[in-house]
């Protein structure tokens, strides 16, 4: 493969191999103190819910919103669940966390409304993300898992009541776009002829040149539908066919309507989604390696690793949960933007197996 990328899919590649090097090397040069990952985590955790609050004020004063849900919507995980796991820590050598935790669960109750209103997958991944995140961090201290059965349905009710607001409130604001039910409606009127027509024309490698929006010009693999954000492969002058200024009527096909193993086997092959969820897969098993060493080490007494740790299961939940819902919900939960972010988390938890040994 040259070194300069000739499609999307060698782009990604080089990509991620610069990222998962690059990260491993910052992540072991840089003191990774508790305090230190405590601190970063708050400032992510407001820094996002400032983000998701000016998108949605966009939203119902009329002005463009960016969806930020979508690109972001994991690093918020990141930074609420790496902020839990590190005040469990705390609470562990008898620090009091009473008040971070407290200021977190309003972090975490704005995210909700936030992200929920715009966004109904982000509700899906968020939710999972944090019963997730608990139930890793209750087995890692452990601790009484948070998720009783009281709770969960708790959780349920309080889901169907917001929905419910929000089809109250786009009704009578006249605005369907806040609308669950037009949501779902629109992904089922869309989502069966989209996966029929990337089933029938999808290859072993690649697909059928013909069905692309490209026609004659497609090379039937690396199309485009699959890509890093427009911007980055414009910036580099790359010659890779790009939907620009056409994403909604063309690329949603794929983009929006399928869940993300259809659209990067539509766009690269049942071979190559195969090894995708193999190396994702493998991202996982790690993690919880990895975790399970810091564990172990924690429990003899070493605190050289407490802000790694704390570091590590939030950005293993978040791989996880984006993993999820881009896989398996909706596609554009792993393409674009997102999948700048989706290998960031994948190299946060593979840069924790380089270890640079400290007298």
């Amino acid at each position: 493969m040259p070194l300069i990328a000739e499609n999307h899919f060698q782009l990604i590649i080089e990509v991620a191999i610069m990222m998962v090097l690059g990260i491993a090397f910052i992540l072991n040069i840089i003191p990774l103190s508790l305090t230190a990952v405590l601190l970063a985590a708050l400032v992510i955790s407001v820094g996002i819910t400032a983000l998701f609050g000016f998108d949605i004020l966009s939203l119902f004063i009329g002005l463009n919103t960016h969806e930020f849900t979508h690109p972001y919507g994991s690093i918020a995980l990141l930074g609420v669940v790496t902020g839990l796991a590190a005040m469990y820590i705390m609470d562990d050598v008898g620090i009091d966390t009473r008040s971070l935790k407290s200021f977190m669960i309003i972090l975490i109750i704005f995210i909700t409304i936030f992200g929920g209103m715009m966004h109904r997958d982000f509700l899906a991944m968020w939710l999972l993300g944090l019963l997730l995140g608990f139930f890793i961090i209750s087995k890692s201290f452990r601790r009484k898992s948070v998720l009783t059965i009281r709770r969960m349905l708790m959780v349920f009710v309080v889901i169907m009541v917001s929905f419910g607001f929000m089809e109250l409130v786009s009704r009578l604001l006249n605005m369907p776009i806040i609308s669950p039910l037009m949501r779902v409606e629109r992904i089922f009127e869309n989502s069966i002829p989209s996966v029929t027509m990337v089933i029938k024309n999808t290859f072993l490698i690649g697909h059928n040149p013909a069905t692309s929006f490209w026609g004659s010009e497609s090379t039937g693999f690396a199309d485009g539908y699959i890509s890093l954000p427009i911007q980055l492969i414009l910036a580099f002058g790359l010659p890779f066919p790009i939907f620009y200024g056409i994403l909604t009527n063309q690329k949603d096909v794929i983009d929006y309507f399928t869940p993300g193993i259809l659209g990067f086997s539509y766009d690269f092959g049942f071979l190559t989604l195969f090894l995708i969820l193999v190396c994702t897969l493998a991202i996982f098993i790690i993690g919880l390696k990895i975790l399970s060493t810091y564990k172990e080490k924690r429990e003899k007494g070493n605190k050289n690793m407490l802000g790694r740790e704390a570091l590590l299961i939030g950005s293993l939940t978040a791989f996880i949960s984006q993993a999820w819902v881009g896989f398996f919900v909706i596609n554009r939960d792993i393409n674009g933007t997102a999948l700048v972010t989706f290998i960031f988390l994948g190299a946060m938890v593979l840069g924790h197996l380089l270890m640079i040994k400290k007298n």
